[in-house]
């Protein structure tokens, strides 16, 4: 049986350019045993299976893969399902993930189109955080210098001031040598510095972040539509 793979590209720059290619897919289309092996043979950073919502429901289930394992949350797929869901007709208010139920903004700022999702840090996998003393030395670092049984955040500040940092993302270990932009680890980011966040991370993906004092990260991006891949 085919499967139709809508490919997305979420965190992507103001021009629509760059961002994290996801995998999503209509959860009754594959059945749990098989979704690993789909979202490996994809081989996005992550794939998310999305049930949907009951008719005039604000909620719907969702269940997320890197290319080696289920994760119980991750921040670019609910991002990028939350778009897909409005997209289609059926926006949503909530997302519930094994780690917890994630609540779905949609808002138009001033510099875009934005799906906001709103988390715990402690749904967030462990990153061993690094605080590099600039820019260049996040953009040098070498993927294979680092420990291969962790997932690695490198970040600098680019301005203080304004709360702007450059980032990237390492985790061999999950199948993703090194991830273009990356929600968990934005959430992970803003818990440890207590402040809002303008993040470009990878090539030049970006994410926005919002802290608050009562243990919740708001984590808002673009998202573009790159198609259907069809999986025989």
């Amino acid at each position: 049986m085919a499967i139709d793979v809508t490919v997305l590209r979420v965190f992507t720059s103001p021009s629509g350019d760059l961002g994290n290619p996801l995998g999503v897919v209509d959860a009754t289309r594959v059945p749990p045993p098989d979704r690993q092996a789909l979202a490996t043979e994809l081989g996005y950073s992550e794939t998310i299976f999305v049930e949907l919502p009951a008719a005039e429901s604000a909620t719907a289930a969702a269940h997320i893969y890197t290319p080696a394992v289920e994760l119980p949350f991750a921040g670019h797929p609910t991002v990028g399902a939350a778009w897909w869901l409005r997209e289609r007709g059926t926006p949503v208010k909530t997302l519930q993930v094994p780690a917890g139920i994630v609540q779905v903004a949609y808002e138009n700022l001033p510099d875009g189109d934005f799906t906001v999702i709103t988390a715990r840090p402690s749904w967030a996998p462990e990153f061993a955080i690094h605080d590099m003393a600039s820019v260049d030395d996040v953009l040098a670092a070498d993927p294979d210098g680092y420990d291969s049984d962790v997932s690695h955040y490198l970040w600098a500040w680019e301005d203080r001031s304004s709360g702007t940092i450059r980032s990237r993302m390492f985790a061999s270990h999950l199948g993703v040598p090194e991830d273009e932009a990356t929600g968990a680890a934005a959430v992970r980011i803003t818990d440890h510095l207590s402040r809002d966040l303008t993040i470009t991370q990878g090539r030049g993906s970006q994410i926005r972040t919002w802290w608050s004092s009562d243990g919740w990260v708001r984590v808002a991006g673009r998202v573009v539509d790159d198609g259907t891949r069809r999986i025989a």
